[in-house]
């Protein structure tokens, strides 16, 4: 059986991780984890991007190797996906000799099946972009500053024959549903479609830039970083060997907007196309994190740190804001003070403080035994509604990539069992000495302690660390697989609990 294949862009090594990268690699990672729950085989991969000619400059400005320099930077990568609990099986470099084999391979493929010509070259480079620029490209008579500097060039180089394939492409997009997500994105790919696409130019020469993969059939030319990079999908699915037909194609791309076309929509399909390769299922492409509407940037002074932020309020709830305030594919807006909100309101006092009086009353009525329901009233009745109407709609968002709607579903279970406990009020019955009372009572932990045990099944993908915690609470062992874990029953009667335990401190 196939398996589940999840990539990521990878993110390139000329700079430190940010709050994009690591919102893509928390995307990515609870959809891996939904899948693994859901039964699923899954195997997720990320990984560094380290050629190019911003890479070469960087290292040169520092004094060091090109190498040391990438060498550094994805340790401090990969420090970020231990921090934030990256659930990845793999984590591709593209200075790995697995990667450079799978790269010469496809090059020498495509120049000997006559895709790959070389020609001379006059206009402009954006070496920013690390990409070849036309006129058109200019607004209002301008470079955009996405650009940086542009320099008029000449040079001979190889070009890869986009052009031919373009009409293909087209009808692809076109009749192939779910291809691209969201919806509107598929718009603005066919939209820039409507242009005569150039033919690709997929080389530098050596005595320009020297920091890239050898052209198998040139080596006094270097891979361009794009072309070099996007392979990376198919080498980490095991190009070449046994593997790879249990992974590919890939089942979903997790890419941010601005690479959507031409790189990913634009020019892997082609290539893939070209290569005689199956192409990715789906390609979802998600939004910026902006501040005051404006996309956050170094270069604004803009930025958040995610290790950070995970350092001083813990990585799960680092995980949980991203999560529950973006919606996937849009852009949303960050601030201290609704990360704030969201960890004082929903985390804390929602579900910090329910786990935290729950256990305790436990602990004070019954020694920390959970206790048996004992009656079955309408209050119970409509919480266990409440439970499969949440369910049903948590899992519906999930796999339709809407975690900001799945969590709003599961956030308002938990404020229907804190509305329960109200209704109920178990520290009320305690004080009664009746026999209806003291059967009130137990039923009204016991069903406050399924209910919170249900609720944290479905935070597993989100908030892994704290659905743990919660789960060593109730005595459970964490989620490996939903199946059967999802039913409302009396799993917890007569379990001995653990102690309580403040799972988001103030300040």
């Amino acid at each position: 059986m196939k398996n589940f294949y999840l990539t990521t862009a990878i993110d390139y090594a000329n700079g430190s991780p940010h709050l994009g990268h690591a919102y893509e690699k928390i995307l990515a990672d609870v959809i891996a984890r939904t899948k693994r729950l859901s039964g699923t085989k899954t195997k997720f991969v990320t990984g560094l991007d380290e050629h190019g000619q911003k890479v070469q400059q960087g290292a040169e400005a520092e004094g060091i190797a090109p190498l040391t320099r990438c060498d550094r930077i994805a340790e401090e990568f990969k420090e970020m996906l231990q921090k934030l609990g990256i659930s990845h099986d793999d984590y591709i470099r593209t200075t790995e000799d697995r990667h450079k084999r799978v790269v010469c391979e496809l090059l020498q493929n495509l120049y000997d099946a006559g895709d790959i010509y070389q020609d001379d070259y006059e206009g402009f480079y954006s070496t920013r972009a690390e990409q070849f620029l036309q006129e058109k490209d200019k607004v209002d008579g301008e470079w955009p500053e996405i650009f940086g500097e542009v320099t008029r060039i000449r040079e001979k180089n190889y070009f890869f024959k986009l052009s031919k394939y373009q009409e293909w492409l087209i009808e692809h997009i076109q009749n192939t549903e779910g291809f691209i997500l969201p919806e509107f994105r598929k718009s603005q790919v066919l939209e820039f479609l409507k242009e005569p696409l150039n033919d690709l130019c997929i080389s530098r020469p050596a005595e320009r830039l020297s920091w890239g993969i050898p052209l198998p059939f040139d080596p006094e030319y270097v891979t361009y970083v794009w072309f070099d990079a996007l392979v990376n999908y198919v080498t980490a699915a095991g190009y070449g060997t046994d593997e790879f037909e249990e992974n590919w194609p890939a089942d979903v791309h997790v890419i941010g907007k601005d690479i959507l076309a031409p790189p990913h929509a634009v020019y892997w399909p082609i290539m893939l196309q070209a290569s005689n390769l199956a192409l990715p299922r789906q390609i979802l492409a998600h939004g910026w994190w902006t501040t005051s509407g404006a996309k956050m940037s170094k270069s604004t002074g803009e930025t958040v740190s995610p290790l950070a932020l995970a350092d001083q309020y813990g990585a799960d709830a680092f995980r949980f804001f991203v999560m529950r305030e973006m919606t996937v594919g849009q852009d949303a807006e960050f601030s201290l003070e609704r990360f704030s909100s969201r960890y004082k309101g929903e985390l804390g006092n929602d579900l910090g403080n329910l786990v935290s009086r729950l256990i305790h009353m436990c602990h004070q009525y019954f020694d920390g035994i959970a206790p048996e329901q004992e009656l079955q009233e309408d209050l119970e009745k409509n919480l266990q509604t409440r439970w499969n109407e949440a369910c049903s709609k948590t899992l519906e968002h999930f796999n339709s990539f809407q975690f900001q709607l799945g969590l709003e579903e599961t956030v308002g279970f938990v404020r229907a069992i804190n509305k329960y406990a109200d209704e109920r009020a178990p520290w009320k019955l305690a004080k009664s000495d009746t026999a209806q009372d003291q059967k009130a009572l137990a039923t009204s932990l016991a069903t406050m302690l399924e209910g919170l045990r249900l609720a944290n099944e479905l935070l597993a993908p989100v908030m892994p660390g704290t659905h743990a915690k919660i789960c060593q609470c109730l005595g459970q062992e964490p989620a490996e697989i939903w199946s059967g874990r999802l039913d409302w029953g009396e799993r917890l009667a007569r379990v001995e609990l653990g102690q309580k335990m403040i799972l988001f401190p103030r300040d």
